[in-house]
């Protein structure tokens, strides 16, 4: 059941991180008893992230960006040499368990299987800060914010609307069939959710094993190196991106209207001035998120396939329906 295996780590600035986390990742490897590579792609870090890895770590795989690029990029690097059957998509500030794969294997025995991801903990184990999550509808948004999992270690096949970049382990080739992230979202934001549901549009299914654990460093993410404000223009941008994209039926022909009515002039009327920005930036890209909209239909057609947003929630809803579910 085994398969070989490719782990992509962006980092930016992370060289503390490395060096806490590179050991954990190193030890969950080695105990697969499966060959495996490590690639790093470095987005244009100011701190001795290069010289440390080149030092300590020189069977590494490293790549370096020119300029810093962001998230989706970053990870696109990484995702185009991998060589290996499964590729796991990694943060640095993750730490994973010695037998953190062990679980996850018999997933891939399925044909229609896209990746399985684990449950996320926080730094000091006490809170389960990512599990599954079901796909839902609210007015006109499409939102995976429900956390749950299986109290019973015999339910298999947990599905989740999407798979955290984070810790998410990947058939390579369907990755590859994707072209990774779409590189809209840059410089981070919303592109797991995303590659997660065109998986599910093409009928490839992602999973949750609650049993599969690593340990997240709250605060530790890339992220938390910019201004808050300029984090919420990016995130509340993106959402406009991904729904426009996503989007169908009288959803779709509502959304225009329900952004700007609904999402942007209550935030700007309450004092949250980003969210003009926000909406701005959105509205330039609209040729390519027709780009991104009909990729999805061209790949949709190639594998002809007839599965909507409206069917991944139903299948999601219809498997709970048969578990033994907590909800977070």
């Amino acid at each position: 059941m085994k398969k070989s295996l490719s782990v992509i780590i962006p980092n930016y600035n992370g060289k503390h991180l490395l060096e806490s986390y590179l050991p954990s990742v190193f030890e969950a490897l080695e105990n697969t008893g499966v060959s495996y590579e490590l690639i790093i792609i470095d987005d244009a870090s100011k701190d001795d992230s290069i010289p440390f890895i080149k030092s300590l770590y020189p069977h590494i795989t490293l790549l370096v960006n020119a300029t810093n690029r962001g998230f989706s990029y970053t990870c696109n690097q990484g995702i185009n040499i991998a060589r290996n059957e499964l590729t796991l998509l990694l943060n640095s500030d993750v730490r994973l368990t010695h037998d953190y794969f062990e679980k996850q294997w018999p997933y891939f025995q399925h044909e229609d299987t896209f990746g399985v991801m684990g449950r996320i903990m926080s730094a000091d184990g006490s809170t389960i800060e990512d599990a599954a999550r079901i796909l839902f509808y609210n007015g006109c948004r499409i939102k995976a914010n429900r956390f749950y999992y299986s109290t019973n270690n015999n339910d298999k096949d947990v599905y989740t609307a999407y798979l955290s970049g984070a810790n998410a382990l990947i058939d390579t080739k369907k990755l590859k069939a994707l072209k990774g992230f779409d590189e809209i979202y840059s410089p981070f934001s919303s592109e797991d959710s995303d590659l997660s549901l065109r998986a599910w549009l093409l009928g490839w299914k992602c999973y949750y094993e609650h049993q599969s654990i690593c340990y997240h460093q709250v605060s530790g993410s890339t992220k938390t190196q910019i201004k808050s404000a300029f984090i919420k223009t990016i995130y509340y941008r993106n959402r406009f991106i991904f729904h426009a994209i996503h989007l169908q039926g009288w959803r779709l022909k509502l959304w225009p209207a329900y952004a700007l009515l609904v999402e942007v002039l209550p935030k700007i009327m309450a004092g949250k001035t980003w969210m003009f920005f926000s909406y701005k930036q959105y509205l330039q890209y609209h040729t390519a998120i027709e780009r991104s909209r009909n990729n999805i239909k061209h790949l949709r057609s190639d594998h002809i396939i007839d599965i909507d947003v409206n069917k991944v929630m139903e299948m999601i809803n219809r498997s709970i329906s048969t578990k033994t579910i907590k909800y977070l």
